[in-house]
């Protein structure tokens, strides 16, 4: 295998780490990985300890505790000495493992029944994965028990005194559309339900049959019976998508299984209610909504499955004209415009094929198996990581370097023997499939919205053939050219213009480096990109010597060759460890606020209207929107003219509220733009590409 090859071997490396590491070792649910228990010590503070399973650790610096509750005051927080870590992301840190423990003093108004705090808190596991940071709401209930430090519980309350189950918990059901149900689950006041005893079913001969619930966020209580857990005290609003069996109007049964509990007082066994509900005529045969349909019996739905591989084919044949694809695609040009047999464009053809088909299955694979393990990933998930848009910017760097005429890797570009073709074509062709695949995931075209929705909900065996279907369609421009004699015979024969083509072809590689670098800068801030730079011109030094040396070997040579090269290794390096800056969406812009699920909450209940825009720095779609119609004088007065409030959330790095949001409109990456209408109603999905027009007609409605 000649040098290029095992740079893109480096590169596949990194597509395929996630989905190795999750097969070494199961990711535990982040609940049973870093589970919390709550004790009293006195009147005024409790004990909140945080285990820590073996394997996994927790860092003392993104971990917080604060007061939800009006006129609650918590003293400054002490958390106890951890072990020192040098941490890949953050630097020199401190760890714990196997617990964490912690008092919080508190101060609260006479009359306050209970504390809410909101502990926030991130970790990891030993074999490379970490969670996304956890935000958990605590309920505390002070009784006079807590006072002499016995138990936050305090006794159980006469029997007599607690209300009837059906007066206790209320159920109400009310069709939303044809193809789902809106329930509220009401616990009368000083009763809770537990979320995870909450669940919903039909018979098997019913019109419809029931999806994964979307649950609203539930209180961390320390329950006598199961420990602390996720209860709800206030009415829960739960959408229930339905999975319909027919179109036709007609009665559904839906029990409902359900548990509670009166706060300082008894619990109920196990409850059903079965409610009648009557479905208007229509919706989809299939349809589930945000069914979790994941599992390895879940229903193979034809009807969305053709679809999405259509769409998955289309939106991987577009993304050949997309800008971060088209300087890897010179490659691919180059290689195809030299062939001189059939044989040689099959062959070039069927391996570049090869290389995206597999790097696709790579990324699907690991996509997938980070969700089912908790982790809120996405489309182009890869690029929130700075140590992958780092060495993709030094790798395109060094492909311009290359193809400007600075080094070369075995020969000339124009060496045209069949045994230079049969050395080192196959290899360069595959891993020019794979680096395609890397630099396509920012960009989202047209079609790949609805396939990838699918693929991100469907068993794992339809996703993974709408990720190959994305593969085919990015290959397809390639294999039709390999195949079609009539086709190749178009493209222009070898000749000396190749190397001037070849010259020209380097600054779209330039472009795409500088691109990736000031991805990286709003990353790891500016010492970070300065730091990158310097590698950048380690690895200029270190090629250029590299070349020298060809011609004149000596061990001197070499030996600068490897200290540039360990220096180039050792920016990067530090590059790394610099701190993230703060976000890159700040507070209040020119036109725009900061997205977070508590602002639009508000807005909403203000009656607002209001745009959410959800964007990252590596989305190229996002940019191109920002440019056109976002970031314009027009657009900021059509706001004005509307009164509309317009949010921005950014997603280069990850964040867990965004990714939420994301999941709420079944949307595996970005971009979102989502209008809320003037009072309420629920908010509508935009295209990704968008004109004046488009946003014209949504805010005007």
């Amino acid at each position: 295998m000649n040098r290029l090859a095992l740079s893109f071997t480096l590169l596949l490396s990194l597509l395929s780490v996630p989905a190795h590491a999750v097969s070494e070792a199961d990711l535990l649910p982040v609940d049973q990985a870093y589970p919390v228990s709550i004790e009293a010590v006195s009147a005024d503070s409790v004990r909140i300890r945080w285990g820590v399973a073996d394997g996994y650790y927790l860092y003392k610096h993104r971990t917080a505790i604060d007061s939800d509750s009006p006129g609650v005051s918590l003293e400054p927080i002490q958390l106890p000495p951890g072990k020192p870590y040098r941490d890949e992301f953050f630097g020199d840190v401190e760890t714990y493992r196997t617990e964490l423990v912690t008092t919080v003093r508190f101060s609260a108004p006479a009359g306050t029944d209970h504390v809410l705090l909101r502990l926030q808190y991130q970790g990891c596991a030993d074999i490379g994965i970490c969670y996304p940071p956890q935000n958990k709401r605590l309920r505390i209930p002070l009784t006079a028990a807590a006072a002499d430090g016995a138990s936050l519980l305090g006794l159980n309350a006469a029997a007599d005194t607690t209300l009837p189950e059906d007066q206790a918990f209320r159920i109400e059901a009310i069709v939303g559309d044809a193809g789902s149900l809106l329930l509220k689950l009401t616990p009368a006041e000083g009763y809770y339900l537990y979320r995870d005893k909450i669940a919903f079913s039909t018979p098997a001969d019913a019109i419809a049959a029931v999806g994964k619930a979307k649950l609203p966020e539930a209180l961390w209580y320390p329950d006598p019976e199961f420990g602390t857990v996720p209860v709800y005290f206030e009415p829960a609003e739960i959408t229930l998508p339905l999975q319909r069996k027919s179109t036709q109007a007609g009665p559904l049964q839906l029990t409902v299984d359900y548990q509670g509990c009166k706060e300082n007082g008894i619990c109920y066994p196990p409850m059903k209610k079965t409610l009648s509900i009557e479905l208007p005529a229509g919706g989809t045969l299939g349809d589930a909504g945000a069914a979790d349909t994941t599992d390895a019996g879940a229903p193979f739905d034809v009807l969305k499955w053709l679809p999405a591989l259509l769409l998955a084919l289309l939106g991987g044949l577009i993304l050949n004209l997309m800008p971060c694809v088209l300087p890897v695609l010179s490659f691919k040009a180059m290689a195809l415009a030299k062939a001189n047999t059939p044989g040689h464009a099959r062959s070039h053809a069927l391996w570049y094929t090869a290389g995206v088909m597999s790097s696709f299955a790579a990324l699907g694979i690991g996509v997938l198996a980070l969700r089912g393990a908790g982790q809120a990933l996405g489309w182009g998930f890869q690029l929130q990581q700075p140590v992958i848009v780092g060495g993709l910017a030094l790798l395109m760097f060094g492909i311009g370097l290359m193809m400007s005429g600075l080094f070369n890797w075995g020969s000339g570009f124009a060496g045209m023997g069949q045994s230079l073709t049969e050395k080192s074509g196959p290899t360069g062709d595959f891993f020019t499939g794979v680096l395609a695949v890397v630099v396509a995931s920012p960009c989202t075209a047209p079609f790949m919205g609805s396939a990838l929705a699918f693929a991100f909900t469907a068993h794992w065996l339809l996703a993974l053939s709408v990720f190959l279907a994305l593969g085919l369609g990015l290959a397809l421009p390639f294999l039709l050219i390999g195949f079609l004699p009539g086709l190749a015979a178009k493209l222009p024969k070898p000749g000396a213009w190749m190397d001037t083509l070849k010259h020209w072809l380097a600054y779209p590689m330039y472009l795409t480096a500088v691109w990736l670098a000031w991805v990286f800068g709003n990353q790891k801030g500016v010492n970070g990109l300065a730091l990158l730079l310097i590698a950048a011109t380690a690895l200029t030094a270190a090629l250029w010597w590299f070349e020298r040396q060809k011609m004149n070997p000596s061990l001197r040579a070499k030996a600068i060759v490897l200290v540039l090269g360990v220096l180039a290794a050792a920016s990067f390096g530090f590059a790394l460890q610099q701190a993230q800056p703060g976000a890159a969406i700040s507070t209040q812009g020119k036109n725009y606020e900061a997205f977070s699920p508590e602002r639009l909450a508000e807005l909403r209940a203000q009656g607002t209207p209001v745009l959410v825009d959800m964007t990252a720095d590596w989305c190229i779609t996002c940019k191109v929107n920002e440019k056109a119609v976002l970031h314009t004088d027009a657009f900021t007065q059509l706001l004005k003219e509307t009164g509309t409030v317009y949010l921005v959330g950014d997603w280069t790095n990850q964040d867990p509220a965004i990714s939420a949001y994301l999941d709420q409109y079944d949307t595996p990456g970005v971009p979102l733009y989502v209008v809320y209408p003037e009072g309420a109603g629920d908010g509508k999905k935009l295209p990704q590409l968008l004109t004046h027009d488009i946003m014209r007609d949504a805010l005007a409605q």
